[in-house]
Parts: C-alpha cells; structure tokens; sequence
C-alpha cells in the first residue's frame, strides 16, 4: 500500500490485543503512548519495530482504510 495510513488504538483493539499491554509495548519500544492514543501513529513508525504484533495491527488499519465507506 503506498499510503502511510494512521493505525489508532481503535485498530489495536480490532486485531484483538489490550490497551494495557500496548501500552507496555509502547513502553519498551520507546514510543509515546499518550500521544498514540490522542493522534494515533503512521504505520510506518509500528512496522519500523519489526515486530509481529504491531505488522497484525497495520494490517487491520490498513483494511479498515480500504474498505469503502
């Protein structure tokens, strides 16, 4: 997908993961929780990671992005 879609916690929470333990992911990985959960984050920043869970929810952003409204 060229577009850099905004993953948003709607989207974590769609692929079926909890707000708490993102939030300790987000921890480890150095970003900012609280500005994730006011702005979201481009999909680009989660898949920079390289981390499985974070490329599952890009995924769900992205289909969520793709589907017409």
């Amino acid at each position: 997908m060229s577009k850099d879609v905004t993953v948003t916690i709607a989207h974590v929470r769609a692929a079926g993961l909890c707000v708490h333990g993102t939030r300790t992911w987000f921890a480890r990985q150095g970003l900012d929780f609280r500005a994730f959960l006011a702005r979201g984050l481009p999909a680009s920043s989660l898949l920079a990671t390289g981390d499985a869970m974070a490329a599952r929810v890009v995924e769900v952003a992205q289909a969520c992005h793709e589907e017409p409204r």
